[in-house]
């Protein structure tokens, strides 16, 4: 149970050209009483071979393999119209973290990073989040009891508030299941010249952040890059937290890194951007929180309330995961409930103001 939800028998098919870690990630997910490997594949032509005689719930890709590899693989199930959810395994290398943003904006449903290199005798480190993504890319798909998939008699927007007008100075946002494509969304949206600084965490672990803001770098009118230490700070720019650092803006208006324990199990912590920024920026900030599980940016949206911003959460029905956007609802903190699509348009009126 994972929860409240019941969970059927979750049939796996493994992806990767190592037999050794075909054999690793098996016997991990075949460890679950819930779940079961139905057969495995050494690369993304074997993969096709394999669906031909197996219809799995969930795919386990790797990303750097010969033939065909993750990202070919991806595009391949969306060209056959294949919707079965994909989790992507993928080594902290320069390449394999850029095909890996590029696996996300293909469609996959998240990934997971191995640990040190290609065979690893730590890979049990990625055990409970490899078991637990599987579950959840699962559940995406509407099979889990309890899991509620119809979203479509909701209204899809919701004003809580009266949002007085006011100069903005800043915009926060912040991330995590679905984030990576639910950011490319907005942000390749915005105009270049905004006239404000964006500030991103998406919790993503370190090696990949730097990929992700080269990508959206070269997909957006803005200039995206992963931050640094001391950085001052400028319009137009997008800031993204690098993994592993907590992103905190300082009263002078630069750009904190630290490494201070992990809040929510995560480092970057949305909360710790959104806290950080309502004390620097008070009325100025408008705050944003996205699909995710969990509950960071909950009580950071609370205090840039506090301080007089302007919060909005994504509305459930464009959510891949509607955990942040719900927790943060659920606080009565937030000014604005907005589908994806809309968002952007929400910025840019708002910053007109």
């Amino acid at each position: 149970m994972m929860g409240g939800m019941v969970l059927n028998n979750i049939k796996v098919l493994v992806v990767d050209d190592s037999a050794l870690m075909r054999r690793i990630i098996s016997d991990m997910i075949n460890s679950q009483s819930n779940m079961e490997v139905v057969a495995t594949a050494r690369n993304g032509e074997d993969l096709f071979k394999k669906l031909e005689k197996v219809q799995p719930d969930v795919i386990t890709l790797d990303v750097e393999m010969p033939v065909m590899n993750g990202l070919e693989a991806l595009r391949e199930l969306k060209r056959k119209n294949i919707n079965i959810p994909v989790v992507v395994i993928s080594s902290v290398t320069s390449t394999a973290a850029s095909i890996t943003i590029e696996c996300l904006e293909a469609g996959a449903f998240d990934f997971i990073s191995k640990p040190s290199g290609q065979i690893s005798l730590d890979i049990d480190k990625i055990k409970d989040d490899l078991i637990s993504k599987i579950q959840l890319a699962y559940c995406e798909t509407g099979n889990c009891s309890g899991k509620k998939n119809d979203k479509s008699n909701k209204r899809s927007k919701e004003r809580i508030g009266t949002v007085s007008k006011r100069k903005l100075e800043a915009v926060v946002i912040g991330a995590s299941t679905g984030g990576p494509r639910a950011l490319y969304t907005v942000l390749t949206a915005l105009p270049a010249e905004l006239g404000v600084p964006i500030f991103v965490v998406q919790h993503m672990p370190a090696g990949f952040t730097k990929a992700f803001a080269d990508r959206l770098n070269s997909n957006t009118d803005l200039n995206v890059l992963e931050a640094t230490q001391g950085q001052a700070i400028k319009k137009n720019n997008i800031y993204i937290a690098p993994g592993g650092y907590h992103m905190e803006i300082d009263k002078n208006k630069k750009i904190e890194l630290n490494k201070d324990p992990s809040i929510w199990g995560v480092r970057p912590a949305v909360d710790k951007l959104f806290v950080s920024a309502s004390e620097v920026y008070g009325p100025s900030l408008l705050s944003i929180v996205l699909t995710g599980m969990g509950r960071d940016g909950a009580e950071g949206s609370v205090e840039v309330k506090k301080n007089g911003g302007i919060t909005i959460s994504e509305h459930e029905s464009t959510c891949t995961i509607y955990g942040m956007p719900k927790a943060a609802y659920e606080t009565g903190m937030i000014d604005e409930v907005l589908p994806l699509n809309e968002i952007p348009i929400e910025i840019v009126r708002l910053l007109k103001n």
